[in-house]
């Protein structure tokens, strides 16, 4: 089909010297694609031309080359479609102007193309496109695995993950701590993706660091995880904070409290883990309220509480 366009050029190119003087030959003005749209949703797709003085012959659209749907002014009908995978034409709902294509699913991504041709004399043609992704966004936050419960002194290695939710396509992970982003390649452990029926893919993200004394610059560190799938359309974050505390013969105890909402109009509220550490003055009341309890002996930490 490539190697005809040469031909078609130079025959277009002369019937066009062919036409009369001052002819307004067909242009087309736009093409207007939706860039995302979200599984089950509908689409419009729209092509936008002027004809000038010629007369309309017929209008194509294409899906990766492959065509659905051809309107044909001067054919009984009018309108007619081919089944291409991912492509569902609404009859009812389109013309020469635009196509409706119905409940779109993941097979429906790929760059369409519409395509306007004139009739005799000028045989002018004239096409362009543009591609849409179709977007299945995760129905959970992502969330963190590790020692998440235990209390980091300076020194320590601390070893998260990050997983997302099924999403398509897959989501990009990204660490923080103290809301700075993780850049450095040594920090970050690529996991491999699970990809689930209709083509959902998880997204696994490693952070494995050494605790330094920066990390806790008013006592606290916090570590996040954000999740972006087309970052215009959706957000997700799982926040972990670690309260820190001076150590009393390693003598520690943590509390984990969960907060968190999964809001997707707008990035949702953070999930938020909380570890706090005893200091001092606990391991102190401990001491006097356990009587006969030999220094420096940790306290039992206490059971976590669910928001």
């Amino acid at each position: 089909m490539a190697k005809d366009y040469p031909l078609l050029a130079s025959a277009v190119l002369l019937l066009t010297l062919l036409l009369p003087q001052g002819a307004l030959p067909l242009r087309l003005l736009r093409v207007e694609i939706p860039q995302y749209k979200l599984r089950g949703e509908s689409a419009i797709l729209q092509c936008h031309y002027d004809l000038g003085d010629d007369v309309l012959y017929s209008v194509k659209w294409y899906k990766d080359d492959e065509e659905f749907y051809r309107f044909v002014p001067k054919s009984t009908p009018q309108l007619t479609s081919y089944r291409v995978e991912g492509v569902k034409v609404d009859h009812h709902n389109s013309n020469d102007q635009h196509v409706l294509l119905r409940n779109v699913n993941l097979k429906s991504t790929g760059v369409y193309r519409c395509e306007v041709s004139a009739e005799a004399p000028s045989f002018a043609s004239a096409q362009r496109e543009g591609r849409m992704e179709v977007v299945f966004l995760p129905k959970e936050d992502p969330f963190i695995t590790g020692p998440q419960d235990k209390l980091y002194q300076v020194g320590d290695e601390i070893n998260l993950n990050c997983t997302s939710g099924k999403s398509y396509p897959a989501s990009v992970l990204h660490w923080y701590i103290n809301d700075k982003e993780v850049r450095q390649p040594e920090l970050l452990v690529p996991l491999p993706q699970v990809v689930h029926t209709h083509g959902l893919v998880t997204s696994a993200l490693g952070l494995r660091f050494t605790v330094l004394a920066h990390h806790f610059p008013q006592g606290s560190m916090r570590v996040r995880c954000v999740a972006r799938v087309s970052p215009v359309l959706w957000e997700g974050g799982r926040e972990s904070v670690v309260l820190r505390s001076p150590l009393v013969d390693d003598v520690r105890e943590a509390l984990l409290l969960v907060h968190g909402s999964g809001q997707r109009t707008a990035p949702p509220a953070p999930l938020v883990l909380l570890v706090v550490a005893a200091g001092a003055a606990l391991a102190a009341a401990a001491a006097v309220a356990a009587p006969g309890a030999a220094p420096g002996r940790p306290r039992p930490r206490p059971r976590p509480l669910a928001s």
